[in-house]
């Protein structure tokens, strides 16, 4: 065992005796959980709410490095059963409380066709990874529009990741090091090299930088050196700097509240301003300076919220997603429906505090026992929760996702009209939806998000007249059409489209960072576009792309961008109208609505609502470039529907299935014949 003597630091040693409570972490707390709640619900000016679980992480990182702190200054050693049993009590019991009861909430409410991708994210949860799930799907939590029940989990995952790894790096180094100061050293070096590797990914990979323990750990060692700090001196911060240091982190913490949104690049060096604020609003709050913000933390109604902040955490995430689900993404609620949610979900929280949080940690037959107790029960309730969402998955999966009715084969035509049921016959079925994709992404010629090289991607006699079309994921769903089209009438095409990046020349923003990937390859495509003079360049794009700095006349910027690639393009152009957007991927309606379709379709007026139709066509004739709009052939008079015959029109929200773009082939005949010539 570790002299304390030993771990002394210049000028003495840790302190072993625990802080009295702080009723300021507790009001911290409050702020933490109002802000993502708040922010979840949709209201308008509060749209970096998100910056709430940075809190929490602040908080975490310094309740816990001081606990164990206080404990190797005692005892030389960290009781790790002990450590990991108190943990699973603590944390264990609502979380999967809260897990059942949604997976049990998406059997009755869920769409059928939506349970894989509840039994995913049930497992990641029972088994402490989501986070590492979230990363790997490549989910952007600031913007998706289809979200998983349980991606608010991802925030406990790399909490309970960091408890993990924690205790152990604190022995090893308490052992080794045998100097206070120089562990401290160790720590502040790495949380320096967590927040380099989160800013490095931001750039490269949002999502893994966002939803990583390695890339988001500063911010719990932020909480530690905080706790560090304290423990060698208690009143760190003179109270007469308390109350403006206090309030200034307050600033720092609430400020991005108001100001960060869905296009800050996050982590990245922005999350530095919350964290830092709210180590400093830490540090104040033990000076107990009636000037520091501990005053207002500690109102009756920031306690009482605090108090139940880790279970309203993890109710207001479904109780506002479910009733979202089953209205349909094409119908966001309105926000008096969102605010009542949420308050709704203020008592539910107390019921899981008072019944749950506090039964966990108080029980006697897991208390009082040997912590192995405790941890075979966390065992055994992951390996419960694993088995019930592949139970569920199992009795959703049984269920047949169509009517017990066949439909004629499609025949596209003008103002179509749609069929009012799933048939047995549908082309293709809706499990198949997603993947029905043109070959192009098979055969590797339409680009991935890193990809940047032109590869040989000519269809047809390379010898024959070529088209070539150009644009992002909405150009490569013409394919199937265009195919056909140029084998009939004696062309060759050339594929050229790559995820997410619009032929325009514009800096596209990519999870709220340039898309450099883009820049570049779109250059190379015009420069080569210009060697091969082909006798025609369709341009097609999703026209909801984020451009970068044109926060304030998106529509302007987006037909300027365009007109400049017209005017780069040496050969003739066209541009292919974007199709309309359904708001929610059609197959996963319809799986709920097996005999009326029509509950899934739109009106023909808000599925047209892009913000650059107008003026891609306003460009396009100012330029003496062909417009192309195959709307009507998608749509009918008033309404944009989802099956046409037995053929699926949509594999998600706004991307046609290869199978219906395939049937527009004569439609393409008809009006690419004018502007060919």
């Amino acid at each position: 065992m570790e002299s304390r003597k030993s771990l002394r630091g210049a000028r003495g040693p840790l302190r072993e005796k625990s802080s009295d409570f702080r009723p300021d972490i507790q009001g911290l707390r409050a702020v933490a959980v109002l802000a993502v709640v708040l922010y979840h619900a949709g209201l308008p000016f509060m749209p970096g709410g998100y910056v709430g679980v940075d809190v929490f992480f602040v908080i975490s990182g310094f309740l816990i490095t001081t606990h164990l702190l206080q404990g190797l200054a005692k005892d030389g050693r960290v009781r790790f059963a002990s450590f990991y049993a108190r943990r699973a009590r603590r944390i264990l019991p609502a979380s999967f409380v809260v897990l059942v009861a949604t997976v049990l909430a998406a059997l009755i409410w869920v769409p059928p066709l939506l349970m894989n991708e509840v039994w995913r994210g049930a497992v990641a949860t029972a088994l402490y990874v989501p986070n590492m799930l979230f990363a790997v799907e490549g989910t952007n939590y600031l913007a998706e529009t289809t979200p998983s029940l349980f991606q608010h989990y991802w925030s406990l995952g790399i909490e309970e990741q960091f408890y993990l790894v924690w205790p152990l790096l604190l022995a090893l180094g308490w052992r080794w090091l045998r100097s206070r100061r120089v562990l401290f050293v160790a720590l502040v070096i790495l949380v320096a090299l967590s927040f380099a590797a989160g800013l490095v990914l931001t750039f490269r990979n949002q999502p893994w930088a966002f939803f990583l323990l390695p890339t988001r750990a500063w911010e719990l060692g932020i909480g530690g050196i905080a706790a560090f700090l304290l423990l060698r001196r208690p009143r760190l911060i003179p109270a007469s700097l308390a109350g403006v240091l206090g309030w200034f982190g307050v600033a720092l913490m609430v400020g991005p509240v108001f100001l960060f949104t869905s296009q800050t690049a996050f982590p990245g060096y922005w999350a530095a301003v919350p964290v830092v604020g709210t180590a400093l609003v830490i540090l104040a709050g033990a000076s107990r300076s009636r000037f520091a913000p501990t005053t207002v933390l500690s109102l009756g109604g920031m306690q009482f919220i605090g108090k139940i902040s880790y279970s309203l955490y993890l109710v207001h995430w479904p109780v506002l997603l479910v009733p979202q689900i089953v209205a349909g993404y094409a119908n966001p609620l309105p926000l008096w429906a969102t605010l009542a949610l949420s308050g709704v979900c203020i008592p539910l929280a107390w019921l899981l505090f008072r019944y749950v949080e506090e039964t966990g940690r108080s029980t006697t037959w897991l208390v009082k026992a040997r912590p192995r107790r405790s941890l075979l029960a966390a065992l055994a309730a992951s390996v419960l929760c694993v088995a019930l969402a592949a139970g569920a998955l199992l009795y959703s999966n049984s269920r047949p996702l169509y009517a017990d009715r066949s439909a004629d084969a499609a025949s596209v035509s003008p103002e179509p009209e749609f069929t009012p049921f799933v048939p047995d016959n549908l082309v293709p079925a809706l499990r198949a939806a997603s993947g029905d994709q043109p070959d192009t992404y098979d055969d590797g010629c339409h680009l991935s998000f890193t990809d940047t090289e032109l590869e040989p991607c000519v269809y047809g006699d390379p010898a024959d007249p070529r088209i070539v079309l150009f644009g992002d994921s909405h150009a490569a769903q013409w394919f199937p059409a265009l195919e056909e089209f140029a084998v009939a009438n004696g062309y060759s095409l050339e594929n050229r489209t790559k995820s997410s990046c619009a032929s325009i020349s514009a800096t596209m923003l990519r999870d709220g960072v340039p898309y450099t990937e883009c820049d570049e390859w779109r250059s190379a495509v015009i420069a080569h576009l210009n060697d091969e003079q082909p006798a025609l360049v369709l341009l097609s794009n999703f026209g909801y792309n984020e451009i970068s700095h044109a926060e304030d006349d998106e529509s302007g910027a987006w037909g300027e961008a365009l007109r400049r690639t017209l005017e780069a393009i040496e050969a003739p152009t066209a541009v292919i109208a974007d199709t309309p957007n359904l708001g929610e991927t059609p197959s996963v309606c319809l799986s709920a609505h097996l005999d009326d379709t029509a509950a899934c379709a739109l009106s023909r007026d808000r599925a047209m609502g892009s913000p650059t139709r107008a003026i891609e066509k306003e460009v396009a004739a100012a330029d003496g470039a062909g417009y192309v709009d195959f709307t009507d052939y998608i749509c009918g008079a008033d309404v944009c529907g989802t099956i046409q015959g037995d053929t699926l029109v949509y594999r998600d929200a706004h991307h046609l299935t290869a199978s219906f773009s395939k049937l527009l082939a004569p439609a393409a005949d008809r009006l690419l014949a004018d502007v060919i010539g």
